[in-house]
Protein backbone atom coordinates (compact mmCIF):
# COMPACT_ATOMS: atom_id res chain seq x y z
CA UNK A 1 0.00 0.00 0.00
CA UNK A 2 2.81 2.11 1.01
CA UNK A 3 4.74 1.71 -2.78
CA UNK A 4 1.36 2.56 -4.30
CA UNK A 5 0.77 6.02 -2.43
CA UNK A 6 4.40 6.64 -3.28
CA UNK A 7 3.80 5.97 -7.40
CA UNK A 8 0.49 7.89 -7.39
CA UNK A 9 2.11 10.77 -5.75
CA UNK A 10 4.99 10.36 -8.70
CA UNK A 11 2.44 10.22 -10.76
CA UNK A 12 0.49 13.26 -9.96
CA UNK A 13 3.72 15.27 -9.44
CA UNK A 14 5.13 14.41 -13.00
CA UNK A 15 1.96 15.14 -14.68
CA UNK A 16 1.81 18.43 -13.05
CA UNK A 17 5.53 19.83 -13.61
CA UNK A 18 4.70 18.32 -17.21
CA UNK A 19 1.82 20.80 -17.67
CA UNK A 20 3.55 23.44 -16.07
CA UNK A 21 5.97 22.96 -19.46
CA UNK A 22 3.33 23.48 -22.23
CA UNK A 23 3.08 26.90 -23.58
CA UNK A 24 -0.25 27.50 -22.42
CA UNK A 25 -2.10 30.28 -25.24
CA UNK A 26 -4.34 32.82 -24.55
CA UNK A 27 -8.28 32.71 -25.66
CA UNK A 28 -8.78 32.48 -29.53
CA UNK A 29 -9.47 35.90 -30.54
CA UNK A 30 -11.11 37.15 -33.43
CA UNK A 31 -10.35 39.40 -36.27
CA UNK A 32 -12.25 41.10 -38.99
CA UNK A 33 -10.28 44.14 -40.83
CA UNK A 34 -11.02 45.70 -44.48
CA UNK A 35 -7.90 46.70 -46.29
CA UNK A 36 -7.76 49.00 -49.03
CA UNK A 37 -4.67 50.27 -51.18
CA UNK A 38 -3.32 50.06 -54.71
CA UNK A 39 -1.70 47.23 -56.40
CA UNK A 40 0.78 47.63 -58.97
CA UNK A 41 1.93 44.45 -61.13
CA UNK A 42 3.97 43.60 -63.50
CA UNK A 43 3.05 41.20 -66.27
CA UNK A 44 6.42 38.34 -66.44
CA UNK A 45 4.66 36.09 -69.12
CA UNK A 46 1.46 36.05 -71.08
CA UNK A 47 -0.11 33.76 -73.76
CA UNK A 48 -3.38 32.43 -74.17
CA UNK A 49 -2.56 29.14 -71.67
CA UNK A 50 -0.36 30.44 -68.63
CA UNK A 51 0.25 34.10 -67.56
CA UNK A 52 2.75 34.81 -64.85
CA UNK A 53 2.38 38.06 -62.93
CA UNK A 54 4.22 39.45 -59.74
CA UNK A 55 2.79 42.45 -57.31
CA UNK A 56 3.04 44.60 -54.70
CA UNK A 57 -0.22 46.12 -52.85
CA UNK A 58 0.45 48.66 -50.39
CA UNK A 59 -2.70 50.25 -48.05
CA UNK A 60 -4.12 50.57 -44.91
CA UNK A 61 -6.17 48.42 -42.58
CA UNK A 62 -9.50 49.41 -40.78
CA UNK A 63 -11.03 47.07 -38.39
CA UNK A 64 -14.83 46.12 -38.30
CA UNK A 65 -15.16 45.33 -35.34
CA UNK A 66 -15.24 46.62 -31.52
CA UNK A 67 -12.16 45.53 -30.24
CA UNK A 68 -10.34 47.65 -32.99
CA UNK A 69 -7.24 44.70 -33.84
CA UNK A 70 -5.15 45.71 -36.41
CA UNK A 71 -7.29 49.10 -37.15
CA UNK A 72 -5.17 51.67 -38.90
CA UNK A 73 -2.09 48.90 -39.86
CA UNK A 74 -0.09 49.88 -42.87
CA UNK A 75 -0.28 46.88 -45.32
CA UNK A 76 2.50 45.71 -47.29
CA UNK A 77 1.89 42.58 -49.58
CA UNK A 78 4.04 41.02 -52.31
CA UNK A 79 3.62 37.68 -54.08
CA UNK A 80 3.17 36.16 -57.62
CA UNK A 81 0.26 34.90 -59.51
CA UNK A 82 -1.08 32.48 -62.57
CA UNK A 83 -3.30 32.00 -64.74
CA UNK A 84 -4.57 29.86 -66.87
CA UNK A 85 -7.95 28.86 -68.54
CA UNK A 86 -10.63 29.00 -65.95
CA UNK A 87 -8.27 29.14 -63.01
CA UNK A 88 -6.35 32.14 -61.04
CA UNK A 89 -4.14 31.27 -58.32
CA UNK A 90 -1.46 33.45 -55.74
CA UNK A 91 1.10 33.37 -53.79
CA UNK A 92 2.19 35.68 -51.47
CA UNK A 93 2.89 37.58 -48.15
CA UNK A 94 1.93 40.34 -46.50
CA UNK A 95 3.36 42.49 -43.36
CA UNK A 96 0.71 44.50 -40.69
CA UNK A 97 2.73 47.59 -39.62
CA UNK A 98 0.78 48.71 -36.28
CA UNK A 99 1.12 52.26 -35.36
CA UNK A 100 3.71 51.38 -32.41
CA UNK A 101 5.64 49.52 -35.02
CA UNK A 102 4.79 45.80 -34.10
CA UNK A 103 3.89 44.04 -36.84
CA UNK A 104 2.91 40.47 -37.94
CA UNK A 105 3.32 38.34 -41.24
CA UNK A 106 1.30 36.52 -43.05
CA UNK A 107 1.65 34.35 -45.95
CA UNK A 108 -1.61 33.87 -48.17
CA UNK A 109 -2.68 31.62 -51.26
CA UNK A 110 -5.15 32.37 -53.35
CA UNK A 111 -7.26 29.50 -55.25
CA UNK A 112 -10.03 30.92 -57.78
CA UNK A 113 -12.07 33.54 -55.57
CA UNK A 114 -10.75 32.49 -52.14
CA UNK A 115 -7.71 33.40 -50.16
CA UNK A 116 -6.70 31.30 -47.67
CA UNK A 117 -3.90 32.99 -45.06
CA UNK A 118 -1.82 32.23 -42.02
CA UNK A 119 0.21 34.08 -39.72
CA UNK A 120 3.92 33.14 -39.55
CA UNK A 121 5.36 35.40 -37.31
CA UNK A 122 4.35 38.24 -34.93
CA UNK A 123 6.71 41.34 -32.88
CA UNK A 124 6.10 42.60 -29.50
CA UNK A 125 2.65 42.40 -28.69
CA UNK A 126 2.36 39.78 -31.28
CA UNK A 127 5.11 37.71 -30.57
CA UNK A 128 4.12 33.77 -31.17
CA UNK A 129 1.19 34.56 -32.75
CA UNK A 130 -0.64 31.78 -34.93
CA UNK A 131 -3.82 31.70 -36.02
CA UNK A 132 -5.41 31.91 -40.24
CA UNK A 133 -7.74 33.83 -41.93
CA UNK A 134 -9.85 34.35 -45.36
CA UNK A 135 -9.44 37.17 -47.37
CA UNK A 136 -11.91 38.09 -50.33
CA UNK A 137 -12.01 41.56 -52.82
CA UNK A 138 -15.03 43.33 -51.82
CA UNK A 139 -14.71 46.72 -54.00
CA UNK A 140 -12.45 47.43 -57.26
CA UNK A 141 -12.28 50.06 -59.12
CA UNK A 142 -11.09 51.09 -62.61
CA UNK A 143 -7.13 51.30 -62.56
CA UNK A 144 -6.01 54.55 -62.25
CA UNK A 145 -2.96 54.65 -64.16
CA UNK A 146 -1.71 50.92 -66.74
CA UNK A 147 -0.21 48.54 -64.07
CA UNK A 148 -2.23 49.36 -61.00
CA UNK A 149 -5.49 47.95 -59.58
CA UNK A 150 -7.31 49.33 -56.75
CA UNK A 151 -9.63 47.70 -54.42
CA UNK A 152 -10.66 46.54 -50.69
CA UNK A 153 -10.40 43.30 -49.28
CA UNK A 154 -12.06 41.76 -46.20
CA UNK A 155 -9.86 39.86 -43.61
CA UNK A 156 -11.85 37.43 -40.96
CA UNK A 157 -10.12 35.01 -39.10
CA UNK A 158 -9.17 33.90 -35.67
CA UNK A 159 -5.78 33.89 -33.87
CA UNK A 160 -4.14 33.18 -30.43
CA UNK A 161 -0.85 34.47 -28.82
CA UNK A 162 0.94 32.59 -26.28
CA UNK A 163 -0.07 33.06 -22.36
CA UNK A 164 2.21 35.76 -20.73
Amino acid sequence: MLISNNWKMFIATFVLSMSLMIPVAQAEQQYDITDCGSMTFTVNSESDELTTITFDFKGIARSNSENKLFDNCTVFYVGVSRRTPGKISAYGYSKYLAPDGDFVILESIREGDETHCKFLQGTGKWKGIKGEGKVRRIAIGKPISHGTSQYCTRHVGTFELPKK
